[in-house]
């Protein structure tokens, strides 16, 4: 094994986890994921659940990664940010008991996707998937928009785009103005006769995916139908829209799109990039470096390299150390 200290490396999202164990001297050297994803509760993120999955998987991957002592873990988490107070009070504590680790980084997942993808350089990070986040630094702070839920925001997601094409549909099913016939199509091919759509949406636990499952039948309809069009240039403007509240307004900072509701491609990315122009024309237009997980990977290795220059934040970029005294308790 290899003498040099080590770092764990967390991306928690909807699908599961993903963990990263690298080095300074190795890099990234091992992965393992898994499909469970960490449950939520009464407390918020549950640190218990994350900890029996983590806890495993970190032991055989820094054997895996020929890691000699575990100094430093960074996690991402989705929901971090209004749901992590039960993680940033147990989990640095727990790791340092379980691990020995010392520094333990808890991030928002739109900070790691901001990590992932543009690393540490001024800007902003658009974070599209069913839901929709924007974020952007000054290196000096952090500033985020929207991200608020399918019920309350997240304009111009995937849960957005599909709610606007089935609302499109239901208008030509009942003859009122706006409606899509070529949507009414798709979504009776998708979801059954369209009276029946309320029953299919509604009682769904996971509503928003239901929801987002419906957005690439509006971008393959974009093309001759002028309503799906609609929906996707109002979903660019909302998206520049958020760029625009977190972008830094003076310098050349970078902006970069990721997450897979991008994978809609030229129906969307075209009057994005419009907006985005429109809207902030100082900006550099960037390819996604990275993802989430990158992220992580990246903010692991620099708090193990003393050479993090992201901006803390309580809710999105929080840095704790502790140690291990005797008889194993750990102390802040």
């Amino acid at each position: 094994m290899t003498g040099s200290a080590g770092y764990l490396a967390v991306d928690s999202g909807g699908s599961g986890l993903r963990v990263v164990a690298g080095s300074a001297d190795r890099g990234a050297a091992a992965r393992r994921e898994s499909r469970e994803p960490v449950r939520t509760g009464e407390r918020g993120l549950d640190p218990g659940h994350l900890l029996e999955q983590l806890v495993p998987m970190a032991r055989a991957l820094t054997a895996e990664a020929g890691v000699a002592r575990l100094d430093t873990v960074a996690v991402g988490a989705a929901g971090m940010a209004s749901l992590g107070d039960a993680l940033s009070a147990e989990l640095p504590g727990a790791l340092a008991r379980e691990l020995g680790v010392r520094t333990v980084a808890l991030a928002a997942d739109a900070v790691t996707a901001y990590a992932g993808a543009l690393g540490a350089r001024p800007g902003a990070v658009i974070a599209a998937g069913t839901g929709l986040i924007a974020v952007g630094t000054d290196l000096t702070g952090w500033r985020r928009a929207d991200g608020w839920g399918h019920l309350l925001g997240d304009c111009g997601g995937g849960a957005w785009i599909g709610q606007a094409g089935l609302e499109a549909a239901l208008r030509a099913h009942d003859g009122r103005e706006g409606g899509s016939a070529r949507l009414l199509a798709c979504a009776e091919e998708m979801f059954g006769p369209a009276a029946g759509l309320p029953g299919a949406v509604y009682p769904r636990a996971d509503r928003p995916a239901v929801l987002a499952s419906f957005a690439p039948r509006v971008a393959a309809c974009a093309d001759g139908d002028p309503v799906a069009a609609g929906i996707l240039r109002a979903a660019a403007a909302h998206m520049a829209d958020s760029a625009a509240a977190v972008c830094p307004a003076t310098g050349e900072p970078a902006v970069a799109f990721t997450g897979g509701l991008f994978g809609l491609g030229d129906p969307l990315l075209v009057p994005l990039e419009e907006e985005v122009a429109k809207r902030l024309p100082h900006v550099r237009r960037v390819p996604a470096e990275g993802d989430p997980l990158h992220g992580s990977v990246r903010i692991a290795a620099g708090l193990a390299a003393g050479a993090l220059t992201l901006p803390s934040d309580e809710r999105l970029l929080s840095v704790t150390t502790t140690e291990v005294v005797a008889g194993g308790r750990a102390r802040a």
